[in-house]
């Protein structure tokens, strides 16, 4: 399999430069190194020496604290904590040592590295859950050892145990880095933060005994201290295993004891999310989640206008049938937010003024949204019976990199490792262009794209709907964007199947390129490690998205057009402001590069996989995960599309198989077992028409070799079954169908307007 998957792009994650060590800084003539400053006048000990004695009343602290000011005004914070530590040890007389000291510093690095050599060395059914007591141990432990002044220390302890915490606590991490002195604790936001609140954890019973089993055993090794923390600084609440599920050996069983798999709902600082959140400039929010503005986005007065006279006209023609909401009923539940919902404004998004093609649209989508089947989440324990649309294109020789379906169900196009795309119609017939000439033109059922000098990397059809059959102005597919290896992105138009614009700004290949819900709007994202916001009307990119670690392989737009997303091979999803480009979330977790993103259609949900085969929800408003869902087999998940109503979540990967999901979970009485029965049947269906030449024949014309054939099978789930012995071990209770295909691994899954799935691939023998 060539390129659907980005596992083959090397993942490395960056990490930070080591802040610098406080060795000889030069001050106009002031050389400090070894922990003790001299000038011509005053030594580090207070000391007067000779050349400088015009101050015979100064006492020594009043000379030792005029050096510190000199230091802090400088910036010199470094230099500076020594000089207060040494004031500190000769101006305070000496008192008896804390318990658990050597050498006179606190054992807390010893204890820390006690206890995580401990914890890695415990049983697995402990485990998940006490790695989660390292983060605030890690803390507190820093910041006590910058409270009791000892910067040294505390710099080598935090230098040497962050990269621990990095993905999943980077930005608590980059706050703490700043302070490295016991004035800080209180002029930082996150420093006061973690020092004013305590931090929760939640622990079953066992856990929490063995633990302090272990901390009490090793007192005399710092384990007091460490108790000390826990009881000063943490709320531990401990609960019993068999009354909570998560707890429970079958659950961690179906986790896989994989330590980001332990919910962290109740864990951490109310109201604070540390790695899901990025610091806003506002000092009244700190570190908090910036709040977001998820509703739809409302419709233009002028198109609503028009809108609503299409459909009052269509229902006057054509009334509603009995039990049926009228048209124009169906778009004012559609523009109605729900009470809670914040949603952006149009003149913030600056789209351009509305065109009739834009209310033809828009007229199709109501036409489509009440005439959709509609699909419930679980109903008695039983999932929605889903069925699933095949095209499998054969002879290709693993040529096809990417797919994408338009939004009017009439075109498919696939990325060829060989530079070019081709176009082929769904139904076999032949695609008429506006350039045809019936002379000397043969109708064919595909055209060819040809422009790009390297493999095409992903395709996206521009927003589209299919045509009303008394429509005079058809809303179908008109635009086309392609990416690849050769550092561009391409639009193509299909009233003519020529290139219009080329746009450059990406160095390396680009990955992935995605259209807005609305279009105008456009996201890529690159080997450069730099996502990008593009309009149609300029030829140049609006915004420039950098802050990932790695090549940005995956980009998804929002609902309503006013965020972006963003995955990497730093194993990172990131979400960013459209309009001022600002990151607005980050959500770690994966374990591995991440292959798909997509955004649920009420704007509340994001769903990402990656190559491991793990799915994870992520709930945008509070920045934190839902739930992971694990059933397709390693290689990747390449695709992923919600249902119209956001209950059902469809997925298609390199284990040659398209599944269904549950988005709000099973029926309690069918989640109480690991790897729920499935019941699969598949009907296979006749072909839909002949694409490019007979089916199965290796000419597709001009000499290539690619994709010729496109067979339609219709795939149905049939009646819930028992599983077969041995079959779909560790799937997960919340997917309720699978569809294997025969050796065909699927590149792409989608959900129309009305709620049936259509999925393609390239068949592999």
């Amino acid at each position: 399999m060539s390129a659907p998957s980005p596992a083959a792009r090397s993942a490395s994650i960056g990490q930070n430069p080591p802040l610098p060590t406080p060795t000889q800084p030069h001050i106009n003539g002031v050389t400090t190194g070894g922990g003790s400053m001299a000038t011509s006048g005053v030594s580090a000990g207070g000391v007067m020496s000779g050349g400088g004695g015009g101050g015979g009343g100064m006492s020594q602290q009043n000379l030792n604290q005029i050096v510190i000011d000199y230091l802090a005004k400088k910036g010199y914070t470094k230099t500076e904590a020594m000089l207060r530590a040494e004031s500190s040890q000769t101006a305070v007389p000496e008192t008896a040592a804390p318990p658990a000291m050597t050498g006179g510093t606190p054992r807390y690095r010893a204890a820390y590295e006690g206890t995580k050599k401990w914890i890695d060395d415990t049983l697995d059914i402990y485990k998940p859950e006490l790695k989660r007591i390292l983060w605030p141990l890690f803390v507190h432990s820093y910041l006590q050892l910058v409270a009791e002044l000892y910067p040294t220390e505390s710099r080598a302890f935090f230098e040497q145990y962050k990269q621990d915490f990095r993905p999943e606590h980077e930005v608590d991490i980059r706050g703490l880095e700043r302070i490295s002195l016991p004035e800080h604790l209180n002029d930082d936001n996150v420093g006061k933060l973690y020092r004013d609140n305590k931090y929760r954890v939640v622990l079953s019973n066992f856990a929490f005994v063995h633990l302090m089993q272990y901390l009490e055993a090793s007192a005399d090794q710092g384990g007091k201290l460490l108790i000390d923390l826990l009881e000063k600084r943490c709320n531990i609440r401990h609960v019993d295993r068999a009354a909570d599920d998560r707890f429970s050996f079958a659950s961690l069983l179906q986790r896989g004891k994989e330590v980001q798999d332990m919910p962290a709902e109740d864990e951490g600082i109310p109201g604070h999310n540390p790695g899901n959140s990025i610091i806003t400039d506002d000092p009244t929010q700190g570190n908090n989640l910036v709040k977001l503005r998820l509703g739809r986005l409302p419709l233009d007065k002028d198109l609503e206008a028009d809108v609503r006279g299409d459909l009052e006209d269509m229902d006057t023609a054509q009334p509603a049938l009995a039990g049926q909401d009228s048209l124009v009923e169906t778009l004012e539940m559609n523009i109605k937010q729900e009470p809670d919902d914040e949603f952006p404004s149009r003149t913030e998004l600056a789209y351009p003024p509305s065109t009739a093609r834009d209310v033809a649209m828009e007229v199709q989508k109501i036409r489509e949204n009440r005439d959709r089947f509609k699909i419930e989440a679980r109903t008695g324990g039983i999932g929605p019976g889903i069925s699933v649309c095949m095209f499998t294109f054969h002879n290709t020789y693993d040529s096809i990199t990417c797919l994408d379906f338009s939004g009017d169900n009439e075109l498919v196009a696939a990325g060829t490792s060989e530079s070019y795309i081709r176009v082929w119609s769904l139904d076999g017939k032949p695609i008429s262009t506006d350039n045809d000439d019936n002379s000397s033109t043969i109708p064919s059922a595909s055209h060819r794209l040809i422009g790009h000098s390297g493999p095409v990397y992903a395709v996206s059809f521009a927003p589209s709907s299919a045509a009303p059959s008394a429509a005079d102005i058809r809303p179908s597919t008109k635009w086309l964007l392609s990416s690849s290896a050769d550092s561009t992105i391409r639009l193509w138009n299909l009233d003519i199947f020529q290139q219009i614009v080329v746009y450059k700004g990406h160095i390396g290949p680009v990955w992935d390129v995605e259209w807005g819900p609305f279009g105008h709007y456009f996201v890529s994202g690159g080997h450069d490690k730099t996502a990008r916001i593009w309009s149609t009307d300029k030829i140049r990119h609006l915004r420039l998205l950098a802050g990932h670690d790695d090549g940005v392989d995956v980009v998804a737009f929002h609902r309503n057009s006013a965020y972006v997303f963003t995955a990497s091979s730093d194993r990172t999803v990131r979400m960013w402001g459209l309009t001022n480009g600002n990151a607005v979330r980050m959500f770690t977790g994966h374990t591995s590069a991440i292959t798909a993103l997509c955004c649920s259609p009420n704007g509340k949900i994001l769903a990402s996989a990656d190559e491991n085969g793990w799915i994870c929800l992520w709930d945008l408003a509070l920045g934190r995960l839902i739930k992971n869902m694990r059933g397709h087999g390693k290689g990747g998940v390449w695709s992923l599309s919600f249902s119209v109503e956001s209950t059902v979540l469809v997925s298609g990967g390199a284990d040659c198989t398209v599944r269904v999901w549950d988005v709000h979970g099973p029926a309690k009485e069918v989640g109480k077992g690991v790897g729920v029965g499935v019941g699969v049947g598949i009907g296979v269906g006749g072909e839909a028409g002949k694409v490019d030449g007979a089916a199965g024949s290796s000419t597709s014309g001009a000499g290539t070799s690619t994709a010729v054939a496109a067979s339609v099978g219709g795939v149905v789930s049939g009646a819930a079954g028992p599983k077969k012995k041995g079959k779909e071990q560790g799937v997960s209770a919340d997917q309720i169908s699978a569809f294997p295909t025969k050796k065909s691994p699927v590149y792409k899954v989608k959900f129309t307007n009305m709620n049936l799935v259509v999925a393609g691939g390239a068949y592999l023998p």
